[in-house]
């Protein structure tokens, strides 16, 4: 039972999401919760992302962070793609649903690598130092582009360009890297702990398992609440997966990390995704990101499963 819970953690957790999200649109009883159920999920989520960082940064050893080639490459495509994407925006007039798609691809563009991402490649076969290696450097990223790009797109009334930055950056900055520093600081000043955090870093696929349950609640409420052409926006989520699984392997192949670039560029740290786009960007942004937690573990059972039987 264990072993199948194991296996199945990622489709089990969107499942499980999916049903709770069900059960409280169709049963009246439950209707009183609703809001402590959604004040409960957006005070959590940003501390789940947190403990999920922190576990992934405990086992990074700074003398030991050796960039690839390959990690410039995807850094040039993530930075490029959500800057491609902004340009548009700001160049192209457009109605909501237009917004919506664009802003959600955007989204699912810059946002940096999933802390489980390290988890799937290991059990994958790939190189999971050079994929924690990369989570960094794509979160520093992200930590810098989202406070310049979010303010230019999505203007919010009363903020001047710096206000919006600076507000931005106070939430996304501490949030990405304040991990990596406390793990830092642990690993010098409190070594048991930061011992005990690196003896017990696999719990990150279980916060994270529980984490895109309630994403996955989140994204069936958007989905079954908007009309049918929110649908489109879901499809921009899709591109952007299948687009940067593709260019993470082929770039990766070319440097014999296949598996590890593949998973660094493509899957997403979503929960930090459908956060900042719910925040900061249109609502109907919200929607690819979370479209995005589907497709990215559609792939990454499918990868899971084909490992599992070839091994046997």
């Amino acid at each position: 039972m264990w072993k199948f819970l194991r296996n199945w953690t990622l489709p089990i957790a969107m499942l499980v999401g999916t049903l709770a999200y069900l059960m409280f649109a169709k049963w009246s009883f439950l209707a009183p919760a609703k809001p402590y159920v959604h004040s409960f999920v957006s005070c959590i989520t940003p501390w789940l992302i947190f403990a999920q960082l922190l576990l992934t940064f405990c086992k990074i050893d700074v003398k030991e962070l050796a960039p690839k080639r390959w990690h410039l490459w995807l850094l040039m495509i993530q930075g490029l793609s959500c800057a491609l994407t902004a340009s548009i925006l700001l160049g192209v007039p457009m109605g909501d649903l237009s917004i919506g798609i664009w802003e959600g691809m955007m989204v699912c563009f810059i946002c940096p690598t999933a802390t489980a991402a390290a988890v799937i490649t290991g059990k994958l076969g790939g190189n999971a130092a050079t994929l924690t290696t990369y989570t960094l450097l794509s979160n520093l990223l992200g930590a810098v582009m989202v406070p310049l790009v979010f303010p230019l797109v999505e203007p919010h009334e009363g903020l001047t360009f710096w206000s919006a930055f600076f507000k931005i950056l106070s939430k996304v900055f501490p949030l990405l890297l304040a991990p990596f520093f406390v793990a830092q600081l642990l690993k010098h000043f409190m070594k048991s702990v930061h011992r005990w955090l690196m003896e017990h870093s696999g719990m990150a696929f279980y916060i994270w398992a529980f984490a895109l349950a309630l994403v996955m609640g989140q994204t069936a409420r958007s989905l079954l609440n908007s009309d049918a052409s929110a649908w489109l926006v879901a499809f921009g989520g899709l591109f952007t997966c299948v687009i940067q699984f593709f260019l993470g392997k082929r770039i990766g192949s070319v440097y014999h990390d296949r598996i590890s670039a593949g998973q660094a560029l493509g899957q997403k740290n979503t929960v930090l995704a459908i956060w900042m786009a719910s925040t900061y960007l249109h609502p109907l942004a919200t929607i690819a990101p979370g479209s995005y937690v589907l497709w990215q573990n559609i792939i990454n059972s499918y990868q899971l499963w084909k490992k599992r039987k070839k091994g046997e």
